[in-house]
């Protein structure tokens, strides 16, 4: 026997689901505006990768890869949109073609986007060799069967009702949910001590903005519990959410996790930059200061012509720190 989809908040839609002009339009918008913000931000990330020093730049890679994936989902979710609503004759609503599915697709999306985020944090918050590969290995695995599970609840396949594999699979999933923050709060706390004011803050947003969106997401879940299985406008509500959470995750969290790569690029360059030049750009803009590098280790001639001081090309005679210059 042939099984029956179920209708889990906007997850696949039947027939008898109808769409005013304005919800079909609505959803739309939310799917394009995600399309073209996660463009943005896959190039952003490979444009701004010289910014930092290669030390960081596994984190501008990941955020690349993450919206550049997402951004395919997104583009083949207004395709199928687009495709698969019949307008009614007068055109003031949209009924969907029988079994159009919306949501799996994003499961599959997560599958790759949700383990990326976490390598993304890893490798900004601490060194790979600071980092054990069974950990960095659990919370990949962890955040992977955690979208794993939460699909199996989310899409039933097979008559009855829903609601009992969704909350099953709902529990299961919540195991990997908490195992994969516990994994990721290690590096972060590992990485706040051994920042500065500045980046330590803004490490600290990207976490709280990481975690906020990663608990928006079974919120969103358990929508079918109390929307019913035929609710239109709580499809859109939950579609309209999700993409607006994808854009805050992927694009929001990438530009948090670029500042945080330049404020440590110039931590440690007050250190290392003469003794692994190649690790660093030339110069980094960072609260509106251009933070001149060192060059390389050799001697700069004293002021007058006299003999070397002794300090790397770029150094304050008074600090040895980069020498700043403000932004115009």
């Amino acid at each position: 026997m042939t099984p029956t989809p179920h209708v889990l908040s906007g997850a696949v839609f039947t027939g008898t689901t109808t769409f005013a002009a304005w919800q079909y339009q609505l959803v739309l918008y939310s799917f394009a505006v995600a399309m073209f913000a996660l463009f943005a931000g896959a190039v952003y990330a490979l444009a701004t990768r010289s910014e930092i020093s290669k030390r960081y730049r596994p984190a501008s890679l990941a955020s690349a890869l993450i919206c550049g994936v997402a951004f395919l989902a997104y583009a083949l979710l207004v395709v199928q949109w687009l495709r698969g609503f019949t307008a009614t004759d007068d055109g003031t609503s949209f009924v969907p073609d029988p079994g159009l599915a919306v949501t799996p697709l994003r499961y599959m999306d997560w599958s790759v986007t949700v383990p990326l985020l976490a390598a993304e944090l890893f490798a900004i918050c601490t060194l790979a060799r600071r980092t054990s590969a069974w950990t960095r290995f659990a919370a990949l695995g962890s955040a992977f069967l955690m979208i794993l599970t939460g699909y199996f609840g989310a899409i039933t396949l097979g008559g009855g009702d829903p609601t009992t594999p969704l909350v099953v699979w709902g529990i299961v999933s919540t195991v990997f949910f908490v195992v994969l923050y516990v994994l990721l709060w290690r590096p972060y706390r590992a990485a706040r001590a051994e920042v500065g004011a500045e980046a330590g803050t803004s490490l600290r947003n990207a976490v709280v903005l990481l975690f906020s969106v990663f608990g928006a997401y079974p919120l969103l879940y358990l929508v079918p519990l109390w929307a019913g299985d035929d609710s239109a406008g709580w499809a859109v509500t939950v579609q309209v959410l999700f993409s607006a959470a994808d854009i805050t995750a992927k694009v929001g969290f990438g530009v948090l996790v670029h500042k945080i790569a330049k404020l440590r690029t110039a931590e440690d360059a007050r250190t290392e930059a003469a003794r692994l030049p190649d690790l660093y750009p030339a110069e980094v803009w960072i609260s509106g200061e251009l933070v001149s590098l060192p060059a390389d280790p050799a001697p700069v001639p004293a002021a007058g012509g006299g003999a070397s001081d002794g300090r790397p090309r770029g150094e304050h005679a008074a600090t040895g720190t980069p020498r700043r210059q403000r932004r115009g």
